[in-house]
């Protein structure tokens, strides 16, 4: 199959929202070594500071439901086994695959740029954030990571046009939208301003292949194996 509107990557990255977790407990080094043998081609997770500076994969960031504490409040050796950290992750998969990587607390983003530096692993991660100010700050500090906005078009109230000239101007790297904001006018459009551009939450195998045929330059699923199907048909 061709697609309808070309990428500025082909094929497009298959991203593993917190590793196959259609398939095993998300987060986990069992999720993310799954996705992979399942056909993704990169890896997203959530990233949080212990206490005592670690860098561990969690979505929520909580320790545990009762009592609850923060992640950040914790150190490493408190925290249940099958939250792992960044270092483990890469002993596991290795570092050749993408890794996209969602920051809700702007402490982490230091640690983790130097955990993926001592790694070598730099140029393999995607930091993404919903805050351009933040993200045009962070790549002045770490011009070796790549930085993903992502938000939402009712999230732009001067338009897509305006946002990706200052994502341009700022040298961030792509844009991420929700799978159902996308059209092949947007994906032209950021395109134009040579941004790559993900789309998200694609769970199904229409959506996935919309995204493909539109010219979307990574997919972010719950489902390795959908996304790794649907993509073997535009070989």
């Amino acid at each position: 199959m061709a697609t309808r509107i070309k990428g500025l990557w082909a094929p497009p990255v298959l991203f593993a929202h917190r590793g196959a977790r259609a398939h095993a407990k998300e987060n986990t080094l069992e999720a993310f070594s799954l996705a992979l043998e399942l056909g993704a081609t990169g890896l997203e997770t959530d990233a949080w500071r212990t206490q005592d500076g670690e860098v561990v994969l969690d979505h929520d960031g909580w320790d545990r439901w009762f009592p609850r504490r923060w992640i950040s409040a914790v150190d490493r050796r408190s925290l249940g086994e099958h939250i792992p950290t960044l270092s483990e992750l890469y002993a596991v998969v290795g570092t050749e695959h993408p890794l996209s990587v969602d920051v809700k607390d702007p402490d982490v983003f230091e640690p983790l740029v130097e955990a993926a530096r001592a790694h070598d692993a730099a140029e393999q991660l995607w930091v993404c954030h919903p805050d351009l100010e933040l993200l045009s700050t962070w790549r002045v500090q770490a011009p070796d990571v790549h930085l993903v906005n992502s938000t939402a078009l009712e999230d732009l109230p001067v338009g897509p046009e305006r946002r990706a000239a200052e994502l341009a101007a700022s040298r961030i790297d792509a844009v991420n939208l929700r799978q159902g904001e996308w059209t092949g006018g947007l994906t032209t459009l950021f395109h134009r301003f040579d941004l790559l551009c993900f789309g998200w939450d694609a769970q199904h195998e229409r959506q996935l292949a919309s995204l493909i045929d539109m010219g979307i330059d990574a997919v972010y699923s719950d489902y390795s194996d959908r996304m790794a199907a649907v993509a073997r048909l535009y070989e």
